[in-house]
């Protein structure tokens, strides 16, 4: 069981900057409670995330000497991903590939054909630097743009990712189209077909459907789940209206009832939460 704790995704569309102290606290915070990785910041174009252009300065803050915790950072383009990788600290990269055309075009300014293309070039440069990718199928669960969506699709991108030898796909809802209806199905289809690839859920919620959403994800076998805490953040470039994240306190409690042993240090959880709290409110 792993879990994904994503301040980078929480942070990214808050309106006020948060100053590079605040973040760096926040992550340092997050580091001591255990999570298998964090999503920790992006090196994306300023333009698009003023709220992330100090992700270096925040790197070069954390005290990574008492933790296990890896890191990711969300690139949306070779370039970034040239960035990200003189960077020693960084365990994976993440890159949004989209099951829309339209939400590729307004999330990296780029067509399918290109974000694949662009796939296949960062898997190699992180094999060249013992790092590895985590491709996003953003938009995994339908879109808002009457572009085409099926499971059927779902399964070609991955099948094409399978191929490039991509290790780690996480479906991802973007927007909150997602049902258990929709989750449980992917799944229970994606995980048996691609026993190779190590699949997460990347779910964005309201707070009444979170539990029923988890709940098809794991019984369908997931055992990867990004969350943020609080439930804070989602997609600047998806709507106007943010949908916030899978708040991770709910997945530690759905989990742990499940009878799954997270490891988490339950006193840096709180601090953390308190934190939380007092950036984002």
């Amino acid at each position: 069981m792993k879990l994904i704790e994503c301040p980078r995704d929480a942070m990214q569309g808050w309106p006020d900057f948060i100053a590079t102290a605040t973040k760096t606290a926040y992550l340092q915070a997050l580091l001591a409670v255990g999570f298998d990785t964090l999503d920790f910041g992006s090196f994306v174009s300023p333009k698009a995330i003023p709220q992330l252009r100090d992700t270096p300065e925040v790197l070069a803050g954390l005290d990574l000497s008492n933790s296990k915790t890896k890191l990711l950072a969300i690139v949306a383009n070779r370039r970034g991903a040239e960035t990200a990788l003189q960077f020693p600290e960084i365990d994976y990269l993440g890159f949004p590939l989209s099951v829309s055309e339209t939400f590729q075009r307004r999330n990296t300014n780029q067509t399918i054909a290109e974000a694949l293309a662009d796939v296949a070039a960062l898997h190699n440069l992180c094999e060249q630097h013992g790092k590895t990718l985590v491709v996003y199928l953003s938009m995994g669960f339908g879109n808002p743009y009457h572009d085409p969506w099926n499971p059927g699709l779902v399964v070609d991108f991955t099948r094409h990712l399978a191929v490039l030898g991509i290790r780690i796909v996480a479906p991802s809802d973007t927007v909150g189209a997602s049902t258990a209806a929709t989750i449980g199905p992917l799944f229970a289809e994606l995980i048996p077909a691609f026993p190779a690839i190590e699949f997460g859920a990347h779910l964005h919620t309201t707070p009444t459907t979170w539990r029923e959403k988890v709940a098809a994800a794991y019984q369908a076998g997931c055992r990867r789940f990004d969350g943020a805490l609080g439930g804070i953040g989602g997609c600047p470039m998806a709507t106007d209206e943010l949908t916030g994240n899978m708040a991770t306190e709910n997945l530690v409690v759905f989990l742990e009832s499940a009878g799954e042993t997270l490891g988490l240090n339950q006193l840096a959880l709180q601090q953390a939460q308190a934190l939380s709290q007092g950036i984002f409110h």
